[in-house]
């Protein structure tokens, strides 16, 4: 006996196969884009973190090297001073370097001096100005961790610790 119009019950046992691959599917797609989201959502907010975090340790290094500065100025001694600071921002290792010129840095004026940090595993970057009577040596460099900035023969410098 033919059926017209009514299904039969292997057509139903299609229709349900059917609708769970879809079902899976598109819950696999909707889970995919949100973990994507979320790694470039993490991604953002890791640099946007150590942007911060750099600029903190900067303004304290610049601070430090003002006060060795001062210190200078009053004698003609080398003056040394060892400092602590973090290893790491946003699980990243960065440089410190000094600079008598940040032509490049945004937002500072030309021939100013400044510290300038950066991010080894991300592409934060910090440019703080710092105002000194000495000379800064720019060759001068230091990891983050234990910092020492040193004054000696009228220059301005820095190097790790363990240097």
């Amino acid at each position: 006996m033919p059926t017209t119009g009514r299904y039969d019950e292997r057509d139903r046992a299609v229709s349900i196969t059917i609708t769970h691959v879809l079902t899976i599917g598109i819950t696999t797609i909707l889970i995919a884009m949100l973990l994507t989201a979320s790694g470039t959502m993490l991604e953002s907010e890791t640099e946007r973190s150590a942007d911060s975090s750099l600029e903190t340790v900067g303004e304290r290094i610049a601070d430090e090297i003002g006060n060795v500065d001062q210190i200078a100025n009053e004698t003609d001694d080398t003056v040394t001073l060892t400092t602590e600071h973090p290893r790491t921002v946003a699980s990243s290792r960065y440089t410190v370097e000094l600079q008598a010129d940040c032509n490049n840095a945004p937002l500072l004026e030309e021939n100013t001096a400044c510290v300038k940090l950066t991010a080894q595993d991300t592409d934060a970057v910090a440019h703080v100005p710092i105002k000194t009577d000495n000379d800064i040596n720019e060759t001068s460099s230091a990891t983050g961790g234990t910092i020492e900035i040193i004054y000696e023969s009228d220059k301005i410098r820095i190097r790790s610790w363990n240097q």
